[in-house]
């Protein structure tokens, strides 16, 4: 599958922006986007559309969307996730008297093959690689739309299997947005940034905030002389740790992520599968994302301060201190090509553009 090289360099500009900073990253975009930000805010007063997001697991998908919303208009924009509104069913199950609202709407809007006690069955017994049936995820999307003010949607999880694919396309009629406009993203990015993302993930033991010990550490960072690792300490203000409500929080990782993708193997393959269907289909604009550039062209089509850092670690004995080590996160490709990932702020300064473009305006 072939993703061009979107070019974020913006010739004649030279401010460097701190991408991490609210403020630095709104004049990031408008610097280089605000003529289109100005059409898509234009745009979406008086119309929305329907974009379903396609990538492999872990791959940013609510990250670029929410993103977007935050900087083209966040009360006209809003990202959907079929993952929480099934974790939500989960607890209505597990409520007797939300229960029975439940199947009261579904005994009246359930339309599928399988019978409603079987589609529930599936739904409280399910492991994480059972696809749900298509018709009951159709009707429960039907009621969550309902509850929303009309807006462009961002769909996350939906497509899941091959024969979702054309489901997906009537999800415009289905929820009343039958004049708007349909769009697939695909999402690209290397197995390997995947593979570190989850190895090197850590968590909050008592917070549950979520940092990484390469790609996103804490303010401070712990080495453990015994076991000579590094260990991130959680400064998530909320944190009972932080609030005099506990000891000092190490962050650990989660049981099984230093196997990295090898346990989601086959999601990822389907994932790739998917994204040929959906590129090969007819009568729907595509935008194309993708997260990392060829070293040898980054200096033609980015900026460094785009690239996203890596951190690592140094124990200096003398000051007994951690000495942290930044540099870009240099990558392989899934062809093997060394490759610079990318920073969400330049993928979703690409999916703006070519917003412009798919909703002609």
């Amino acid at each position: 599958m072939r993703f061009p090289i979107f070019k974020s360099k913006v010739e004649g500009l030279n401010q460097k922006f701190n991408l991490t900073n609210p403020e630095e990253r709104r004049a990031y975009f408008e610097a280089k986007a605000g003529s289109e930000i100005k059409k898509l805010r234009e745009y979406l007063k008086e119309n929305s559309f329907i974009a379903y997001l396609l990538g492999k697991k872990n791959s940013g998908k609510g990250t670029y969307s929410k993103m977007f919303a935050e900087i083209i208009a966040p009360d006209r924009v809003e990202h959907f996730s079929i993952g929480d509104m099934i974790r939500e069913v989960d607890k209505e199950l597990a409520d007797e008297k939300r229960k029975k609202e439940l199947l009261k709407f579904l005994e009246k809007e359930y339309r599928g093959w399988t019978p409603l006690p079987e589609a529930l069955a599936v739904l409280e017994k399910r492991s994480t690689q059972t696809l749900l049936p298509t018709e009951l995820i159709l009707a429960l999307v039907k009621r969550e739309i309902a509850k929303r003010e009309k807006k462009a949607l961002f769909i996350d999880g939906f497509p899941r299997g091959m024969d979702q694919i054309s489901y997906s396309l009537f999800f415009r009629d289905l929820i009343g947005y039958r004049e708007d406009t349909d769009v697939f993203i695909l999402i690209n990015l290397p197995e390997s940034v995947i593979d570190e993302r989850i190895k090197y993930r850590r968590v909050c033991p008592q917070c549950q905030a979520p940092r990484n010990l390469k790609l996103y550490p804490t303010k401070e960072v712990g080495y453990d002389r015994k076991k000579k690792e590094f260990y991130l300490i959680c400064d998530n203000m909320s944190c009972p740790s932080l609030s005099g409500g506990g000891p000092e929080a190490k962050m650990v990782a989660k049981e099984g992520d230093e196997l990295g993708i090898e346990p989601i193997k086959e999601r990822l393959e389907m994932d790739e599968k998917l994204m040929e269907r959906a590129l090969s289909l007819h009568g729907i604009p595509k935008i194309l994302l993708r997260n990392a550039v060829p070293v040898e062209k980054a200096e033609e089509f980015i900026d460094d301060y785009e690239i996203t850092p890596e951190y690592s670690y140094e124990w200096d004995e003398k000051n007994q201190k951690v000495k942290v080590i930044e540099k870009p996160w240099q990558v392989k490709d899934d062809k093997g090509i060394n490759s610079y990932s990318l920073l969400p702020p330049p993928v979703v300064l690409s999916l703006i553009k070519q917003m412009v473009e798919v909703l002609h305006i």
